[in-house]
């Protein structure tokens, strides 16, 4: 039975995690009334947008430029929003109480620069600014991820890209440059596998991953879960959500990997179901993500009242060990985080860290079961009745 469950947990979960094309020219592949889509290097870099100029499914204002020549992660077409330059779209929900989250890749738009000028991403619940920083990525652009909220079937969508000056000398600002637009769907309401007292502990419901991307998604800060974009978890500072097809991940297809800079960094959550006074399990795993991150990993876990400090040497080839810690619940939500206090670098000089992944709660009285529902029932006779 718990089999059985497993499975239909697995699949409804995927089925609200699908990824769906929303947005018109995503990618900004689709050029401007005014430009020839075969535009190449051969041609100016940057072209100024202007009133006889219409950029495909997005909406324009102030300074907008329409780059043809870049190192980017499609096909070498972007647009760089200079001073008070803003991009928006507008599209329709296409479920119910689904939260949308939006992945994109960022770039500065110029070399020698004082300062990156910010990028001000806004969707009908939500804004967050984002710049560019150095010691994060091996490639010259980063894919970051915003939650634009949580809307129901029919309601529009308004998603609004700004550019936001850091410092007053504009002159010698980078201007961002935004490139590979993906919106992905996540369901408000993930059905718990069996026993497991903590939502989506192995980091499966998460951002999605750019098609060309090498590099994973960052996170910044986020203090509310209900505004993460990492299902059920806050970030404390920057950790990087990571596939395991370009890194190491001990179990299913994405983990965490927490990057430690001037400040700790971590991620946190609370568990389901526990009684006050009543004792329980917590298994994770630690490792790295087999990216050349060599040294001491200190993670502090924190489960209810309890806390400890968890060391792993890494060798920056993709290990991975299982750590535990007994905690009693000190209310019936018990807050579980974990933390890193290690400021760790590749030779590259880009910021890496601790891995996380498999994070589990159980009662120490045995594991606690979780009975299907006869909404999972008819789910799982509708599924083997299309196959």
């Amino acid at each position: 039975m718990a089999i059985w469950f497993q499975r239909i947990f697995l699949l409804l979960l995927v089925s609200c995690c699908a990824s769906s094309d929303f947005l018109e020219n995503p990618d900004f592949e689709a050029p401007p009334l005014n430009l020839s889509k075969n535009s190449n290097a051969s041609s100016n870099a940057f072209v100024l947008l202007d009133q006889n100029s219409t950029l495909p499914g997005w909406t324009f204002q102030g300074t907008v430029q329409y780059v043809t020549s870049l190192e980017l992660p499609d096909a070498g077409h972007a647009v760089q929003l200079g001073e008070d330059g803003k991009i928006n779209q507008t599209f329709i929900a296409k479920g119910d109480d689904l939260n949308y989250i939006l992945t994109f890749a960022l770039i500065p738009g110029g070399q020698n620069c004082s300062t990156s000028a910010g990028l001000s991403v806004s969707g009908p619940d939500s804004n967050a600014v984002f710049a560019y920083r150095q010691n994060y990525s091996k490639v010259p652009w980063q894919s970051y991820t915003h939650n634009l909220g949580r809307l129901g079937n029919g309601e529009p969508i308004n998603l609004v890209l700004e550019s936001e000056a850091i410092d007053s000398d504009t002159n010698s600002t980078c201007w961002p440059i935004v490139d590979t637009l993906l919106i992905k769907t996540v369901g408000v309401t993930v059905v718990q596998d069996s026993g497991n007292l903590l939502t989506n502990g192995g980091f499966e419901s998460g951002p999605g991953f750019l098609t060309n991307s090498t590099e994973g998604v960052l996170i910044d800060a986020v203090p509310s879960v209900i505004q993460s974009t990492l299902w059920q978890w806050s970030v404390i500072g920057t950790v990087r959500y990571i596939d395991s097809e370009h890194f190491h991940v001990p179990e299913g297809k994405a983990a965490i990997e927490i990057l430690a800079g001037t400040a700790p960094s971590g991620i946190q959550t609370a568990t389901r179901d526990t009684s006050e006074g009543s004792r329980y399990n917590l298994t994770f795993t630690l490792g790295d993500a087999k990216d050349a991150c060599i040294g001491h990993f200190l993670v502090g876990v924190q489960a209810g009242s309890a806390s400890q400090n968890f060391t792993l040497e890494s060798n920056g080839t993709g290990s991975g060990e299982k750590f535990g810690l007994v905690f009693e619940a000190d209310k019936a939500a018990a807050q579980i985080s974990f933390t890193s206090y290690s400021v760790t670098r590749t030779q590259e000089d880009l910021l890496c860290g601790p891995v996380i992944d498999e994070v589990m709660v159980h009662s120490i009285g045995g594991t606690a079961s979780v009975k299907p529902t006869w909404l999972l029932l008819l789910f799982a006779l509708l599924y083997v009745a299309i196959l």
